[in-house]
C-alpha cells in the first residue's frame, strides 16, 4: 500500500516534477516507469481500494496520453515503411522547382487554351442580339465565369487536401466526400447565380435609370440555369481528375485547379450565350418560360441541401461558407460592370477576346498557389484557431518570392510561367484571326505588363491571405480561392481596360481587325 501511494503521488505531478522525482529510490523508479497499473493487479491485491482506483485512473490517463504521442510520432515519421498503415507522403515538402513546373505546365497550357477558346466565343457572341439588346448580360460574364473559382476550384482544393491527408483512401469515404461536395456546389451555384442576376440588374439599372421586368427575369433565368448546369459538369470533371491524379502519383494540387478552368470558362460562356439567346427569343411568344426556369432550379435546392448535410465537412461549409462566395460574386460583378462599359464602346470591342484569357491565367495560377499553401498547412498540422492569436508579421514580397521554403519556390515557378504562357496564347489568338486588335509590339508590351502586375499582386495576396485565414480558424480551402479569383477578375479586367484606353490615347486604334 505504501508503494502504491508513492506511485500515485508521483503520477499526479506534472511532467517536469515527475522527471525530477524519478531518481530518488529504485522502488519508486520501477513504479513510475509503469504505464499499465491494472495489468499488475495480482501483485497489488493488498492495496487499499481507493488507492487502486486512483492509480487506475491515473494509469488510464497516462495510456491515453502515450497513445496520442505515439500517433503524433507515427504521423511525423510517415517515411517509415515498416508500419502496416499506408503513409501519406508529404509531397509538397519534397518537390523541386523543376518537378513543380513540370506538373503545372501541361494543365496550365491546357487551361490557357480553354480561356483562349472562351475569349474567341465571347468575341463572337458580343455581337449577338441578346448581348446588344440586354447589355447587362456582360455583367454576368465575370460573375458566372468566376464560379469556377468560387465553387469548382474550391471543390478541387478541398478534395485535393482530403486526398493528400488520406481522407479519400477507402471507397466509402471517397463516395461520401464526392456526393456531399457535389450537392454543396449545386446549392451554392443556384444561390450565386440568382444573386449575380440581381447584381447585374442593379448595376445596369443605376447608371441608366431604366428597368425592364422582362429583361430582369431573363437575366435571372439565364444566370441560374447556366450556373447550375456548368457547376454540375465541372464538378464531375474535377472529381475524375483528382481520383486519376492520385492513382498515377501526381499531386492533385498542381493539376486539379488549372484543369477546372481549362473547360470552365468555355463551358460556362457557351451555356450562357446559348441559354440567354433561347430565352430571349421566348420573350416574344411566352411570358412564362423564364419564370418557370427560375422556379424549377430553385425548387431543387432543398434536395441538394439535405444531401450536403450528411457529410460533416460539407455541412460546415453549407452553414458558414457563404460569405466568401457571395462577396467574390460581388467583386466579379464590379469587373463585369467594367467589361460592360468598355466592350459596349465600339472603340474597345477588341478587349472582349483577351478578357477571359488574362482573368483565367491569373486565377488559375493563384488558385494553384493557394491550394498548395493550404495543403502545406494541413499536412504539417500547424496550430489552427488559437483563442487569442499572436499578431503575425505581414509577409514581405521578398519572403513570398525569394524565400527558401517550398511555397516561395512554387511562387517563383508560377510567376515565370506568366510571360511565356501569355505569348503562346496571344499567338494562338492571332493565328486564328480572333479579336479586333493587331498584335503590335506596343500592345504586347502593355498587355504583358498588365498580366505580370496582376499575377504578382495575386501571389502576394495568396501568401498573406491563406496564412491569415488559417491562424484565425478559417479553412483556406473554403475561403481563400473565391476571394483571390474574384480579385483576379477585377484586376485583370481593370488593367486590360486601362491598357486599351492608353493605347487609344497614344494612337493605336485599329479596331477594324477581325470584323
Amino acid at each position: 500500500a505504501q508503494r502504491g501511494s508513492s506511485a500515485c503521488q508521483i503520477e499526479q505531478c506534472n511532467g517536469s516534477e515527475l522527471t525530477a522525482s524519478v531518481p530518488q529510490t529504485p522502488g519508486e523508479y520501477e513504479l513510475t516507469e509503469m504505464t499499465s497499473i491494472p495489468d499488475r493487479s495480482d501483485q497489488e491485491n493488498e492495496r487499499p481500494d481507493m488507492v487502486v482506483l486512483d492509480c487506475r485512473a491515473n494509469a488510464k490517463g497516462q495510456r491515453e496520453e502515450d497513445a496520442l504521442l505515439e500517433n503524433a510520432s507515427q504521423s511525423n515519421e510517415s517515411d517509415d515503411t515498416s508500419t502496416d498503415q499506408s503513409p501519406v507522403p508529404p509531397a509538397p515538402l519534397k518537390e523541386t522547382s523543376f518537378s513543380i513546373g513540370l506538373q503545372v505546365l501541361f494543365p496550365f497550357l491546357l487551361a490557357g487554351f480553354g480561356t483562349v477558346a472562351a475569349g474567341m466565343v465571347l468575341d463572337i457572341v458580343q455581337h449577338w442580339t441578346v448581348f446588344t439588346e440586354v447589355t447587362e448580360v456582360f455583367i454576368l460574364v465575370p460573375a458566372l465565369l468566376g464560379l469556377k473559382g468560387n465553387l469548382e476550384m474550391t471543390l478541387a482544393s478541398r478534395l485535393s487536401t482530403a486526398a493528400n491527408i488520406g481522407q479519400m483512401d477507402t471507397a466509402k469515404d471517397m463516395w461520401k466526400m464526392i456526393m456531399g461536395n457535389l450537392a454543396l456546389i449545386q446549392v451554392q451555384a443556384t444561390v450565386v447565380g440568382f444573386l449575380a442576376s440581381i447584381a447585374a440588374v442593379i448595376f445596369g439599372w443605376i447608371p441608366e435609370g431604366n428597368f425592364k421586368m422582362g429583361h430582369a427575369v431573363l437575366l435571372c433565368a439565364s444566370s441560374v440555369a447556366t450556373a447550375f448546369i456548368a457547376s454540375l459538369l465541372l464538378g464531375l470533371i474535377m472529381i475524375g481528375v483528382i481520383i486519376a491524379s492520385r492513382k498515377v502519383g501526381i499531386n492533385p494540387d498542381n493539376v486539379a485547379t488549372p484543369i477546372a478552368a481549362s473547360l470552365g470558362d468555355l463551358i460556362t460562356l457557351a451555356l450562357l450565350a446559348g441559354i440567354s439567346t433561347g430565352l430571349y427569343k421566348e420573350l416574344e411568344f411566352n411570358d412564362y418560360a423564364n419564370p418557370m426556369v427560375c422556379a424549377f432550379f430553385v425548387a431543387l435546392t432543398p434536395i441538394w441541401v439535405l444531401i450536403a448535410r450528411r457529410t460533416p465537412s460539407t455541412r460546415e461549409v453549407l452553414y458558414s461558407g457563404w460569405e466568401p462566395v457571395i462577396i467574390a460574386m460581388a467583386i466579379s460583378s464590379v469587373g463585369g460592370l467594367i467589361l460592360d462599359k468598355t466592350v459596349s464602346n465600339p472603340n474597345f470591342a477588341g478587349m472582349a477576346v483577351f478578357t477571359p484569357v488574362i482573368n483565367g491565367v491569373g486565377g488559375n495560377l493563384v488558385a494553384v498557389q493557394a491550394s498548395r499553401i493550404s495543403t502545406y498547412l494541413h499536412m504539417n498540422a500547424l496550430p489552427i484557431a488559437e483563442p487569442n492569436p499572436a499578431p503575425r508579421k505581414c509577409p514581405t514580397p521578398w519572403s513570398t518570392f525569394f524565400g527558401s521554403g517550398v511555397n516561395a519556390r512554387s511562387a517563383r515557378v508560377l510567376f515565370l510561367l506568366v510571360a511565356p504562357g501569355h505569348l503562346v496564347f496571344l499567338y494562338t489568338i492571332n493565328s486564328m484571326q480572333g479579336g479586333h486588335t493587331t498584335l503590335t509590339s506596343v500592345f504586347i508590351a502593355f498587355y504583358l505588363a498588365a498580366a505580370l502586375l496582376q499575377v504578382v499582386i495575386l501571389l502576394y495576396l495568396a501568401d498573406w491571405m491563406v496564412n491569415w485565414m488559417w491562424h484565425r480558424g478559417m479553412d483556406p480551402d473554403n475561403f481563400s480561392i473565391p476571394y483571390l479569383t474574384a480579385l483576379g477578375d477585377l484586376l485583370g479586367t481593370g488593367f486590360l481596360a486601362l491598357c486599351f484606353h492608353i493605347l487609344w490615347l497614344i494612337g493605336d486604334r485599329d479596331t477594324d481587325v477581325g470584323d
